[in-house]
């Protein structure tokens, strides 16, 4: 299989910057953010925006049931984080939760909002660190491509098999378990997510290939190439089709079919904004229990490995792991002190929005309109529908977000390369990104090392095999 990218032997190599201008006048600056909020295709960019849903509403809504998170004030804060970095970038840069901060919280009964926050704000603060100094540009350039494609291929297998778990098992979020196997029919059984799931497959197919070349030109038989012809246009009209929004609509309807009296429950207002108090113990417990798991997956996959897949999604743009680093950083820095949860841009979020149609930065830009409308209307209140939301939907869309970001690590050419990248990948998804990350250089290094130790033996048994 052909490579999507031909520079795979590390990430020194940097697509060209984008043909935005230079200059900081307000022309300049007013035509950027006209050309990164433009709607390449309305229907796309809608439909892309719920390509992240899978992830999002899940630990959004298990943090809100086991820790009474401020649904409202992440909803706003988060919507102004989509509409931002959508101008900023000009491609769909999700927000997603931090998971491991999110993980301890659920599963620990003594780590609450407070902690929570004091996390966000400890890991944000050394992103920005790392960003505004240069280091994360640094660690960019010098980690091994094998090594980033294994922590997304991981990534990739870690989404796809939760959303496994999403639709043949019952969820309570706000205990992180599983409560038994779904039943097969009803109103978020497994035969609704399994006709969800071909919907999708038959609408989107395996995703458009990059390069593709058209062989409509060595068709001679004119009845076969009509026959191409027609076959196309459907494909084309199939594609139009807004699948993901389609799913989320009768994910909302269905919400309000299984429990009618939802309505009543729904308040509307904005939220109150407060500052939260952070006490000492909850600053020394939100570092070690959340921040010290939280930044290497921040570093590795919420920068380094965005930064990567937005190279290869969008060749010709220049994307820069001290922005997206010093961008992590503010958004906790400023949103974390009024209690919105953590947030991170993510690999498999843009993964998914791409999969679902995403191009521009409107595509993020419309999701976050949206989480603003709805937490300045429904605030908090907005959990009660969300309960009722069907999972196996939302496991669907988590499923193809996955799939899509693991896809992108096909371009390893060489076996070397494969064997670093599984090496990472297996020791990532059977323990932690972190160490993943630790043994994949290890084994690059090794490797090296081996290969300098023969090319030098070869090197000396030609030159005394010289006559």
């Amino acid at each position: 299989m052909e490579s999507q990218n031909p520079h795979t032997h590390n990430l020194a190599e940097t697509n060209p910057p984008s043909n935005q201008g230079t200059s900081l006048s307000p022309t300049n600056i007013a035509h950027k953010l006209k050309s990164n909020l433009v709607f390449r295709s309305k229907w796309a960019e809608l439909n892309g925006a719920m390509g992240d849903l899978g992830t999002y509403i899940p630990i959004v809504l298990a943090l809100t049931l086991a820790k009474d998170l401020n649904l409202g004030i992440t909803l706003i804060f988060t919507g102004v984080y989509n509409i931002v970095t959508g101008a900023i970038y000009g491609v769909p840069m999700p927000v997603q939760p931090m998971k491991s901060i999110a993980a301890v919280a659920i599963s620990s009964s003594d780590f609450n909002i407070p902690e929570v926050m004091a996390a966000g704000i400890c890991t944000g603060a050394i992103l920005f660190v790392l960003g505004a100094t240069g280091l994360m540009q640094l660690m960019y350039r010098i980690i091994p491509l094998s090594v980033v494609r294994g922590i997304q291929l991981s990534q990739g297998l870690s989404f796809a098999m939760t959303a496994v778990k999403y639709i043949r098992k019952v969820q309570d979020f706000s205990k992180s378990k599983s409560k038994g196997y779904r039943h097969w029919l009803g109103l978020d059984g497994l035969v609704l997510a399994i006709v969800c799931a071909c919907f999708i497959i038959v609408v989107n197919g395996a995703g458009e290939e990059r390069n593709e070349i058209s062989r409509e030109g060595n068709v001679d038989d004119h009845e076969e190439r009509n026959m191409m012809m027609r076959r196309k246009r459907i494909r084309r009209i199939m594609a139009t089709l807004p699948s993901a929004f389609i799913l989320f609509l009768l994910g909302v309807v269905l919400a309000f079919i299984r429990r009618p009296k939802v309505v009543n429950d729904i308040t509307f207002g904005p939220p109150s904004i407060n500052v939260v108090k952070i006490t000492r113990h909850a600053w020394k417990e939100g570092f070690i229990k959340g921040t010290i798991p939280q930044l290497p997956l921040s570093v590795l996959n919420s920068v380094i490995a965005v930064c990567k897949l937005s190279s290869d999604l969008f060749p010709g743009r220049d994307f820069s792991a001290t922005s997206v680093s010093v961008t992590v950083g503010l958004m906790n820095l400023v949103g974390c002190w009024f209690g919105a949860m953590p947030c991170c841009h993510g690999a498999g979020g843009l993964a998914g929005q791409y999969k679902f149609g995403g191009r521009s930065g409107a595509c993020v830009a419309i999701l976050g309109a949206g989480k603003m409308v709805l937490g300045l209307v429904l605030g908090t209140s907005l959990v009660t529908i969300l309960h009722q939301f069907p999972v196996g939907l939302l496991g669907v869309l988590l499923l193809f977000a996955g799939i899509e970001l693991a896809i992108t690590c096909r371009d390893m050419n060489t076996k070397e390369e494969a064997f670093v990248m599984l090496m990472c990948t297996a020791v990532s998804v059977g323990s932690n990104a972190a160490l993943g990350f630790v043994c994949g250089v290890v084994v690059h290094v090794l490797l090296k090392l081996r290969n300098l130790g023969k090319d030098q033996s070869s090197s000396s048994v030609s030159m005394h095999g010289t006559p």
